[in-house]
């Protein structure tokens, strides 16, 4: 059985760690709140270049693109984002998870990898995936421009025939409480996603194909951007939670070992009371 002084130690120690959880929680929300605001703030513009996608979309015939170009998958780009460091509960765990049965479905295919943040990375690379760019400590300071270059690296691959076919793996922002793991296709585009049941005709200048080409990479940018600013705020929010119930393990943790600590005290004090009483009537019999 520990010593008064070991629970007592214990106790010291949980309620440092407990001050430190609550520290960590106030912290993530005032990021999650920021990321929050920068993810609604996008959302505007991803709604608009896809009305106007859907608008060329339902009256082109024929549209010719690179993006366009559906082949037969032998080669597949995953770019899977995941966050820089831990203590967010099973934020990251779930898409590593999805990653690499994604690998197994594809076993016959050589599947690469772009990995975003730095616990995705450091998991597959001891691990001998094939990784072909990695972005680490982006989220500290994320920027578009980061977005603009994983998604100028895929769009050469898939132009050049490097790569078949793209898909994105992160964690959808819904709210505090619920981050949903998602897997998209990214490249190639399909138009028959873009389609409306009611096209409208509009005189197109310039001619209705050069926009769509023109739209089709700012498109594709915006998803992987989107895709950074959502995982992001599902980081804090995740790290938040997980530090809350962090601290609710500690307080009940404290309450149990000082109950334990108060009967222990109370065991030792009646201890010494009957080596007392018992000294006391032994002296008596002498």
């Amino acid at each position: 059985m520990a010593t008064l002084r070991e629970i007592k130690q214990r106790i010291k120690s949980i309620k440092s760690t407990q001050q430190i959880t609550k520290a960590m929680k106030m912290v993530a929300a005032a990021k999650m709140r920021r990321a929050q605001e920068r993810m609604f703030a996008a959302r505007p513009y991803a709604g608009k270049i896809k009305e106007l996608i859907q608008h060329l979309a339902a009256s082109a015939e024929g549209a010719q693109s690179p993006l366009l170009q559906v082949r037969p998958v032998k080669r597949l780009r995953l770019v899977v984002i995941t966050a820089d460091r831990g203590l967010c509960g099973a934020f990251n765990s779930h898409i590593i998870r999805n990653a690499v049965n994604e690998c197994a479905t594809y076993v016959d295919q050589e599947v690469s990898m772009i990995c975003v943040g730095k616990k995705g990375y450091d998991f597959f690379r001891k691990r001998d995936y094939q990784i072909a760019q990695q972005f680490s400590g982006i989220f500290h300071d994320l920027q578009y421009s980061y977005a603009d270059q994983i998604a100028q690296s895929l769009i050469r691959d898939f132009v050049e025939d490097r790569i078949d076919a793209v898909r994105l793996i992160y964690n959808e922002f819904k709210s505090v409480a619920n981050q949903q793991l998602v897997v998209e296709d990214l490249l190639p585009l399909k138009l028959d996603d873009f389609e409306e049941t009611t096209p409208t005709d509009y005189l197109y200048e310039p001619s209705q194909d050069a926009l769509l080409q023109a739209l089709l990479p700012k498109y594709i940018r915006m998803q992987v951007w989107r895709a950074l600013l959502e995982s992001n705020a599902s980081e804090q929010a995740a790290r938040m939670i997980a530090m809350e119930n962090a601290t609710d393990n500690a307080s009940e943790l404290i309450r149990t070992l000082t109950l334990q600590y108060n009967k222990a005290r109370q065991a030792a004090i009646t201890k010494e009371i009957l080596e007392i009483v018992g000294g006391a009537e032994a002296l008596k019999a002498t």
